[in-house]
């Protein structure tokens, strides 16, 4: 049976129980060729690469199916309020530097094609105002990611991406003509949709849809784990501080199987105390950078803070000695140095963890007391027991090698028409709008790439108008109305 050629370029579909089968008409034949890009994963790197294929190719027909929620990571990072990109990084050798897994290939052109101030510019010119944070953190003016989020999806259904929830890709495939034969399920419903696509762009993050897809059609994976997670700390005293923070403090970790000099386990920045342990950006750093190492120490470890890293010890030291001299009779809980701009709760801590009475006189604590107590101050120990969890922002470290991927195009090496962006490679960045600038980069890229190849392909073909519904059997239709 011959169909006449419409419009209609979703799926076949049908269901399991009665294998019933529909296929939908969207759009008159000047606005679609027969070319279906599909990406895998309505992330960041996804819609964002689903608009600018769009964008370069109107005709060419783009479908984003995603799992779960659309862009439900922009949706909760940064506290709700969306760290778009970072501010203090434009040049891309030292934004590269940012990023644990993946800073040797990144630092060439990778974010030259399209960095930080290129998403800035973007999200400014598509009507959302944003400012740049003391810590170079961007967000947008509303602190609300609602203002990214209406954004990104405004863009692309205007532009006629469909975009579809609630669905897995389980199965690609490489079909006599060189296609992906794709197979789509919602298991709520019981129903599966078989797509042929010209190209495929894998955006799903640390999801194992991602991992599976890439598996099948010939790459390897690194083995995913987690990065960016807070520290569990075994320590008794430590639960009465939650809440209190050190705006700088160095922190470095001490792992038992590591032998080798890793600078990157030394970190300096904000440092909060929560109910479980310790936490903030440098932690974040930490557990980035030492995500493998971590994993295989299974996350036991020791870390040593100093909590006054601007003071050399002797200072310390001479500071104590100057105080005890000058308020002798002041209780030793109630005053310290006020260069150390300690906040009091941790004094106390200190205090106590020398063993020494709060209410005594400061003019009765010994040198060596002193001597111990500045030590602390410098290298304060805390046994790491396990991880937590930073809710705002959950990277994985693995994926696909980058070695597998074309990074001027963010094609795969070993499969024609198949692209990858954002977390699903092995690339992940530390705090502070990283992970992001890295799914707006690869999304631009995959998605110009995309669109340029459609939009100069010999073999696109306008499409009739389609008026009503075609209907046909399941097995002699293909996903553009014509017979296979």
């Amino acid at each position: 049976m011959w169909l006449s050629k419409t419009s209609c370029f979703l799926p076949f579909i049908f269901r399991r129980s009665s294998c019933s089968f529909r296929v939908f008409c969207t759009a008159s034949a000047n606005q679609r060729s027969d070319q279906l890009l599909l990406v895998v994963g309505g992330g960041a790197a996804g819609v964002y690469a689903s608009i600018h294929a769009k964008s370069l190719a109107p005709m060419l027909n783009v479908m984003v199916i995603e799992k779960g929620q659309l862009l439900s990571k922009v949706k909760i990072s940064g506290g709700g309020r969306c760290n778009v990109t970072n501010g203090h990084f434009f040049e891309p050798l030292r934004l590269a530097e940012n990023y644990p897994r993946g800073y040797r290939e990144l630092k060439w052109s990778f974010f030259d094609v399209h960095g930080p101030q290129d998403t800035m510019n973007w999200f400014s010119n598509h009507g959302i105002q944003l400012k740049t944070e003391d810590d170079g953190r961007v967000f947008p003016v509303t602190d609300n990611s609602a203002s990214i989020v209406d954004c990104l999806l405004n863009e692309a259904r205007r532009l006629g991406v469909l975009l579809q929830t609630g669905k897995s890709v389980t199965n690609v495939s490489i079909i006599d003509d060189g296609q992906f034969f794709v197979k789509v399920e919602k298991r709520t419903a019981n129903l599966v949709e078989k797509i042929k696509a010209n190209y495929v762009l894998v955006c799903t993050g640390s999801s194992q849809q991602g991992y599976s897809i890439a598996a099948q059609l010939g790459h390897s994976i690194i083995d995913p784990m987690p990065s960016l997670f807070t520290f569990k700390i075994s320590h008794e005293s430590l639960p009465s501080l939650s809440g209190v923070s050190f705006p700088k403090v160095r922190a470095k970790l001490k792992l038992d199987h590591v032998k080798r000099n890793i600078p990157e386990l030394t970190q300096v920045g904000p440092l909060l105390v929560t109910h479980w342990g310790l936490s903030g950006p440098v932690i974040l750093r930490l557990s980035a950078w030492g995500a493998r190492e971590l994993f295989h120490s299974n996350y036991r470890g020791m870390l040593y803070v100093d909590f006054i890293p601007d003071i050399n010890i002797e200072e310390v030291k001479k500071a104590l000695f100057h105080h005890r001299d000058q308020l002798a009779k002041n209780k030793l809980n109630n005053s310290f140095p006020l260069q150390f701009s300690l906040p009091k709760r941790f004094w106390r801590l200190l205090v106590s963890e020398e063993g020494l009475d709060g209410d005594v006189p400061w003019a009765t604590v010994s040198n060596s007391n002193l001597n111990s107590i500045a030590l602390l101050l410098k290298q304060f120990p805390f046994k790491v027991a396990g991880k937590g969890q930073f809710k705002d922002e959950f990277v994985t470290a693995g994926g696909v090698p980058l070695s597998e991927i074309s990074l001027n195009t963010m094609g795969s090496k070993k499969c024609r028409n198949l692209f990858f962006a954002g977390e699903v490679l092995n690339v992940d960045g530390i705090t502070g709008g990283f992970n992001f600038q890295n799914a707006w980069t690869g999304g631009y890229i995959a998605g110009t790439t995309i669109g340029t190849l459609a939009s100069s392909s010999q073999n696109a073909s306008q499409l009739s108008s389609c008026t009503a519904p075609c209907s046909t059997s399941a097995s002699n239709v293909s996903p553009l109305g014509t017979t296979i």
